[in-house]
């Protein structure tokens, strides 16, 4: 018989309560969805993106992997290694006036998750006059997360649509 990883039961729990907030409450939209098994290193990552309701502008997105000894160190029950999945949030839009605009997306991950490390990224098209700028916002969890977190993924997943409508009111 098939045993879930906790990969895969981290995946299904975010999937579930994700399309549910789309299907169910039509608070957001699911606008994609990744599931990729990488064959050099065999790691494994599903990423599922998505918007609040009619406000495709602001993305957000649940970042879950993980790793060959992750994976054998769970599927072989070996002594001292780690098992788990590596999480990330990841948040995406375009703004006009990066000088102001990042440090306000600074700041609103700051106040969600201020124990957390944070990365921003910013590209723009060399081309566009007046120039645009694609932000991407990280939250990094530095830790190994697992099945003990699963009662976390509701409120994790709410407070991802509370600041997809803040960064939503700084993209206006």
């Amino acid at each position: 018989m098939f045993d879930p990883t906790i990969y895969d039961n981290l995946k299904v729990g975010f999937e579930n309560y994700l399309y549910d907030l789309d299907n169910l409450d039509a608070l957001i939209s699911i606008t994609d969805r990744k599931d990729q098994l990488e064959m050099a290193r065999m790691s494994r990552e599903f990423v599922l993106q998505f918007c609040l309701r009619d406000c495709p502008h602001v993305t957000g997105e649940v970042v879950l992997s993980t790793s060959l000894e992750e994976l054998a160190a769970e599927i072989l029950e070996t002594s001292g290694g780690q098992s788990g999945c590596h999480l990330r949030l990841r948040f995406g839009m375009v703004i006009k006036e990066p000088e102001t605009q990042c440090p306000a997306i600074s700041s609103i991950l700051q106040q969600s998750w201020p124990e957390q490390r944070k990365l921003q990224h910013i590209h723009y098209i060399f081309e566009d006059q007046p120039a645009t700028y694609a932000v991407t916002a990280e939250v990094h969890f530095d830790r190994i997360v697992n099945e003990d977190q699963m009662g976390d993924i509701p409120e994790l997943c709410d407070h991802m649509v509370n600041v997809l409508t803040k960064l939503l009111q700084l993209h206006k």
